[in-house]
């Protein structure tokens, strides 16, 4: 089958994929659709370390048809569309059972991730899942799934059964854009109405923090970019207003807009200036979530009276979701017509446009690209 491989070097489209045979909580899945991600360049460009040693197959933002269940999957069944999370959990540790999955360190992945974090060592050969087959080889989906390619084998509980009036081009970036920047707001700051709340990045997951700002109730969202092209997908998901911060301060516009600062910042870019940034624009007792992913050697210097009257600054991974409850209230959402999936979609590309896709992702020029495998 066709997919596309990190080899290293760069990506390349291969035809000779394969995935393993499912084991008996596993589900094969055929990819509808697939969210170009920005995290898909920081795997390529060396963001995230040697986590993923190549090859590797891409992608990790999918949707599609289940076409086969192992012998102890309950969740779904053959014939049901889904959404692909990235996360997988085991369900019965401490974290899973109190709702914190993202937290699991008990699942392979969530093992190979603590264990980097702790010991600073990258993981070796057997530490992660690899449930593809290239030149007679194991290899693995980035984030635990590689949703580049034709089909996928995927833990059950990375699984969640959706309503199939949602396209899979639409359906497909919630699995990782819409889950984190929604979750941002919803799980992790729980925004109340009334809030303010800033948005640092207008980009994939950025339109989602704001979408889900509106959602939440909050009456001043505001946008902060240095692309002014981004104002109307800004405003579109629900910004109230727009700092263009390559023309003015960013900190004291948003502190000027709010009457002196936000109830939540939102960092969506990964560049620590800007995460110190999102600190100051925080009134007494705001929150400050950190979103974006910065470069492994990276360091936020801070100094401490910054946090004296009640300021919180928190990590955020994955949008602290909950996929088999999170996705289908999106869903909800979305066929109530107050979660914007379709408007996200800006373009789609046939596998062999990913270049094109990163081009036009690079250059400000999409909400979301979407490599359509229908």
């Amino acid at each position: 089958m066709r997919g596309i491989l990190f080899d290293g070097e760069g990506a390349v489209v291969v035809d000779e994929l394969g995935t393993t045979d499912l084991e008996p909580d596993q589900v094969r899945v055929r990819i509808g659709a697939a969210g170009v991600c920005h995290s898909d360049v920081s795997v390529i460009n060396g963001t995230f370390g040697q986590m993923f040693s190549p090859p590797f197959v891409m992608g990790h933002e999918g949707a599609g048809q289940v076409v086969a269940v192992g012998s102890d999957v309950t969740t779904v069944e053959a014939g049901d569309h889904v959404v692909i999370a990235t996360i997988d959990n085991c369900g019965r540790c401490s974290v899973c059972a109190t709702g914190h999955p993202t937290l699991c360190q008990t699942s392979k992945l969530g093992a190979a991730i603590a264990k980097r974090n702790e010991t600073g060592e990258e993981p070796g050969p057997g530490d992660l899942p690899a449930y593809f087959t290239y030149q007679g080889e194991a290899i693995m989906g980035f984030a635990n799934t590689g949703v580049f390619a034709e089909e996928v084998v995927v833990g059950q509980g990375q699984v969640v059964a959706i309503d199939k009036r949602v396209p899979f081009t639409s359906a497909c970036l919630i699995g990782c854009g819409v889950l984190t920047g929604t979750g941002a707001i919803f799980n992790r700051a729980q925004v109340y109405r009334g809030d303010s709340v800033a948005v640092i990045g207008v980009g994939g997951i950025g339109l989602n923090v704001i979408q889900a700002a509106r959602i939440a109730g909050a009456t001043k969202i505001v946008a902060v970019d240095n692309n002014p092209a981004k104002e109307g997908f800004a405003r579109q998901f629900g910004a109230t207003h727009f700092v263009d911060s390559g023309q003015a301060p960013s900190v004291e516009t948003v502190r000027e807009i709010t009457g002196g600062g936000v109830d939540c910042s939102v960092e969506c870019v990964g560049n620590t200036s800007l995460m110190m940034d999102a600190v100051e624009m925080l009134r007494p007792g705001g929150s400050m979530v950190i979103l974006g992913v910065a470069g492994m050697d990276a360091v936020m210097e801070l100094a401490p009276f910054k946090l004296y009257q009640n300021k919180s600054i928190m990590g955020c991974r994955y949008g602290s979701a909950r996929p088999a409850f999170d996705i289908p209230a999106l869903v909800d959402l979305y066929l109530d017509g107050r979660l914007l999936l379709d408007e996200l979609v800006s373009a789609t590309y046939d596998l062999a446009e990913l270049d094109k896709a990163f081009d036009d992702l690079e250059a400000g020029k999409l909400a979301r690209g979407v490599l359509d495998l229908s």
